[in-house]
């Protein structure tokens, strides 16, 4: 009887945690996710690769979203805008900013400010920044 207890709660906390996580990627998948995956010095300047996910049903036509980015010592070195251009439905883009006049390591954050183009047929304006999520895999931070 112990034994059943055990394997009930167990079975319990398994569908538990199965809930949770489907209900969190229903959440995340009508968003766009943008991960910092790589960084690369060459000379003066640094190479920036994202991985960039459109959650939403649709393709996003043209997304450009106001980027700062901020020196080795927290001030800000500029505001860009990077075009993430095309991004399909559900699928998985790479895309590469060089920054002249900078070198990676003298990098410490970057701040996704906002929007500044999101074009999708079927989405709101909005679309491109309502849920946005934001990851790195490098020692730059990234937030928004």
């Amino acid at each position: 009887m112990k034994m059943i207890r055990l394997v009930a709660g167990a079975i319990i906390a398994s569908l538990t945690f199965t809930a949770e996580t489907v209900a969190q990627s229903n959440e995340l998948s009508a968003a766009v996710s943008i991960e910092l995956n790589a960084v690369k010095s060459k000379a003066e300047s640094c190479t920036l690769s994202f991985l960039v996910l459109n959650g939403h049903a649709v393709q996003i036509e043209k997304a450009v979203y106001e980027t700062v980015l901020f020196d080795k010592d927290g001030q800000v070195d500029r505001l860009t805008l990077f075009d993430f251009g095309t991004l399909p439905a559900q699928r998985p883009r790479v895309r590469q900013f060089t920054v002249s006049g900078i070198s990676c390591e003298g990098l410490s954050k970057v701040l996704i400010n906002g929007a500044h183009t999101c074009e999708a047929a079927q989405l709101t304006d909005t679309a491109c920044e309502d849920g946005l999520v934001l990851r790195t895999r490098t020692k730059i931070e990234v937030i928004g």
